[in-house]
């Protein structure tokens, strides 16, 4: 066992030197969707609900799939640290054939996404619309999960910078193509929704392309690519093991985000345009915080690896207090200027406008609220994975989310008729469930029972 004295100090340096550069890309790659949904958002509100409605559905099965992505990174993080680097290229490896089989098995549903759309009730003009942009988008699905896969064995040997730079090149890849081929710039056709989702496309297979090329150039030592279709059924079984409760974990938190866009898509067009923006808003604030929970996962996998958990609940605690800081400004900004920012993706002629303003007002505030529990559950969560603990915090996320958030939703907005409000006030209860139940396992289960075994305090 080796013990790694750090001040807090020390911690929020470290921290922040490998979790800056991980927010960046998550903000990088946020932007990309912030870019589509702005877009859209001016070439008419119908066009930002089908977009808000079609991204919901591809973006729950993108993150459901990326728990085998998740998994390589604490695998990673842990054998680096052991210096087993025969580990590091077996488990990346397999997370990839993962994450290719879970395309395979998926794409049925964004193929036909009409009929999964029609029969969660959304009107039939939307979901028409909608299978046309998935069958483009459907696509991209595999690249951008060898995308998160690459990014979570960079991430894990601390090469934040390149997770950064690859996104930050995507974004102005993304704008162009957009302005592009929505609204027919550059001598290309106004394709409109269907060119939203060539551009995504496009982009999904550039990052992967770039991904791909730099490892293969610069971070030879894994040999990462070299006879990659040989089988190696012991770490398959491995990174599945760990990566399915992750996926599930993710599935049950986004699942609650998709059937919360399901059912303003009941209440009509523009509380559900008013959704896809202040959605945007609070996931684009929330990268940060899961910009800090990938720092925390790659730290305290490597103090996993070390048995060092002094220095892991140090590093816990600079985390969670790095995330009560960004909760904070998330606050101030959507309570105090919540119409500018929402103004942002509305056309100015838009005559749904003022209507789309008033709600999405209202939400912005329950934003507000639930970005502090929101950031709280997820460093938790980053923690417990560091720690390779995932089954627990899935059957936690499953009650917190769907035993508790989703039925929440429905009883304040329709039983008790507050609208969108009381759907996103069921969000609010989900997350603030999920935040106690993690914290409480990290700090007053997992943690001490490890200190047990090193035979030292968690506190230094």
């Amino acid at each position: 066992m080796q013990t790694t004295v750090m001040t807090y100090p020390a911690h929020v340096r470290a921290i922040l030197v490998l979790g800056l550069p991980l927010v960046g890309g998550h903000m990088s790659q946020m932007a990309i969707g912030l870019t589509d949904t702005i877009m859209v958002g001016w070439y008419g509100a119908e066009a930002l609900a089908t977009v808000t409605l079609a991204s919901t559905l591809f973006m729950t099965l993108f993150l459901a799939g990326s728990g085998f992505a998740w998994a390589v990174m604490p695998m990673v993080a842990k054998y680096q640290a052991e210096g087993d680097d025969q580990s590091v290229r077996r488990s990346t490896r397999m997370g990839l054939w993962l994450s290719a089989l879970f395309c395979a098995a998926v794409f049925p549903l964004l193929w036909w996404s009409d009929a999964v759309l029609r029969a969660l009730g959304q009107t039939p003009q939307i979901a028409a619309e909608a299978q046309v942009y998935l069958r483009v988008l459907g696509f991209g699905l595999l690249p951008a999960l060898v995308t998160m896969t690459l990014k979570s064995y960079l991430a894990a040997l601390e090469r934040t910078q390149v997770v950064f730079w690859v996104t930050v090149v995507a974004v102005p890849f993304n704008a162009v193509m957009n302005y592009a081929l929505i609204f027919g710039n550059f001598g290309f056709p106004e394709l409109g929704l269907e060119g939203a989702a060539i551009a995504s496309l496009s982009t999904h297979v550039f990052s992967a392309l770039v991904t791909v090329g730099y490892i293969w150039i610069l971070v030879p030592q894994h040999s990462l690519f070299q006879r990659i279709w040989n089988s190696d059924w012991d770490m398959f079984a491995t990174v599945f093991r760990l990566g399915w409760p992750i996926g599930l974990t993710t599935l049950s938190e986004v699942g609650l985000f998709a059937a919360s866009a399901i059912m303003m898509g009941w209440l009509g067009t523009v509380p559900l345009a008013a959704h896809g923006i202040a959605l945007q808003l609070a996931s684009m604030m929330f990268m940060l915080h899961l910009g800090l929970s990938n720092a925390a996962t790659v730290r305290a996998g490597n103090a996993f690896g070390r048995g060092d958990w002094n220095h892991m609940a140090r590093g816990g605690t600079v985390a969670l207090g790095l995330s009560g800081l960004v909760s904070l400004v998330t606050v101030v900004l959507f309570v105090l200027i919540p119409e500018p920012l929402i103004s942002i993706f509305l056309d100015p002629d838009d005559p749904a406008r003022a209507e789309i303003i008033q709600v999405g007002l209202v939400l912005l505030v329950l934003a507000a609220i639930f970005q502090v529990v929101d950031g709280a559950q997820v460093v938790a969560l980053g923690l417990l994975r560091g720690v390779q603990d995932t089954r627990v915090p899935m059957w936690f996320a499953a009650l917190s989310y769907w035993g508790l958030g989703l039925p929440a939703a429905y009883v304040l907005g329709f039983v008790l008729n507050w609208g969108g409000a009381g759907v996103w006030g069921g969000l609010v209860v989900g997350l603030a469930v999920a935040a106690v139940l993690l914290n409480h396992r990290f700090w007053l289960r997992i943690l001490p029972a490890f200190s047990r075994l090193a035979g030292q305090g968690t506190t230094a």
